[in-house]
């Protein structure tokens, strides 16, 4: 247990250094402080070139009678970007993403109801879909006055980012979807045995899932699988995860969010008619060796945005573990195409 924390604590208070163009540095993460131009630090690269890197504060909010647990970063003036995790991650997983786009954006990144570090009580009988979700983060946007924002969304971040939009698409400037599907076709082959418990939820089906996926070698392979050197994966990505999902409730919670994962697939057309008829500025950016959210995905979403940017890497699903220099130039240049933002 006591290794446990070792890590835990490491990966919480400790960002792994590392520079712009994964050089050695390091970036600070506060707690509480509002960071502004004066924070920033003014670093140096190997080359000598010197850059700024904004700190990023952690905070807590209390947002549909849960304290809502974020991550923020850049100037409070500039252009929001809102960015949402996937399944097992949390916020944690934007560390090295926040201080490369908050030179220019107010970035927030919280931790959705069961994962990270937000906190649910028990007297709140929280009930864990991914509608619930999705009020939860639409409350959360209203309790820090999110009026327009750009969305990231990732895996789980997807549906819920989607549902806000069709929400509110006069708050959504512009959406950056990095392995975040809408359309049957996107759906890869990994997703066998959770169709299967979508169509038959039982107990044995749905200790399948636990045993397979629910694991911290499960949570691993999700981390490594399509990445061509998985030593190159940092281990305070799935350790952290992995080490949460221990956390009683939480596997319940995922199980169940994963048979709920299929009211998101029926609502896929009703995403669709959104894109048609708001036209968002879209960039879909894929590690295209994703088992889960396989290329297709990324080409569909063409069919309702003509104007949509896809762009593939030769990773896996969670291509922002190694192609984050990559993923931050392809934002910023999006958002600077369409109006700033």
């Amino acid at each position: 247990m006591s290794a446990i924390l070792d890590v835990v604590r490491t990966a919480i208070f400790s960002e792994r250094e590392e520079s712009l163009m994964s050089k050695a540095t390091s970036h600070e993460v506060t707690k509480g402080a509002t960071p502004s131009e004066a924070a920033r630090e003014t670093l140096s690269n190997s080359s000598g070139v010197e850059f700024c890197m904004t700190p990023t504060s952690v905070h807590k909010v209390e947002a549909d009678g849960v304290r809502v647990f974020y991550r923020a970063a850049g100037d409070t003036d500039a252009p929001l970007v809102l960015l949402l995790h996937g399944f097992p991650s949390s916020s944690f997983m934007f560390r090295e993403l926040i201080p490369r786009l908050a030179d220019r954006y107010r970035v927030i990144a919280p931790d959705l109801p069961g994962f990270g570090f937000t906190e649910v009580p028990s007297e709140r009988r929280y009930v864990y879909s991914f509608a619930g979700l999705a009020r939860t983060i639409e409350a959360f946007t209203q309790a820090l006055k999110m009026d327009r924002f750009a969305l990231y969304v990732f895996d789980y971040g997807a549906p819920i980012g989607f549902r806000l939009a069709m929400a509110h698409p006069e708050r959504v400037t512009a959406i950056v979807s990095q392995n975040g599907n809408a359309y049957e076709e996107g759906l890869g082959d990994a997703w066998g045995p959770i169709r299967k418990y979508w169509a038959s939820p039982t107990a044995e089906n749905r200790e399948v899932i636990r045993q397979n996926i629910l694991t911290r070698e499960g949570t691993r392979w999700q981390y490594t699988y399509g990445v061509s050197d998985p030593e190159s994966v940092p281990p305070e990505s799935y350790t952290l995860d992995a080490a949460l999902l221990e956390r009683l409730p939480n596997k319940e919670i995922q199980l169940d969010l994963f048979l709920d994962y299929a009211t998101n697939v029926a609502l896929y057309p009703k995403f669709q008619e959104y894109f048609r008829k708001s036209q968002p500025p879209l960039l879909a950016i894929w590690g295209k060796n994703d088992p889960f959210f396989i290329p297709a995905g990324a080409e569909a979403f063409r069919r309702d945005l003509p104007n949509a940017r896809v762009q593939f890497l030769n990773t896996g699903h969670f291509a922002i573990e190694t192609h984050v220099v990559e993923i931050a130039a392809a934002i910023k240049d999006f958002l600077a195409a369409n109006g700033g933002h």
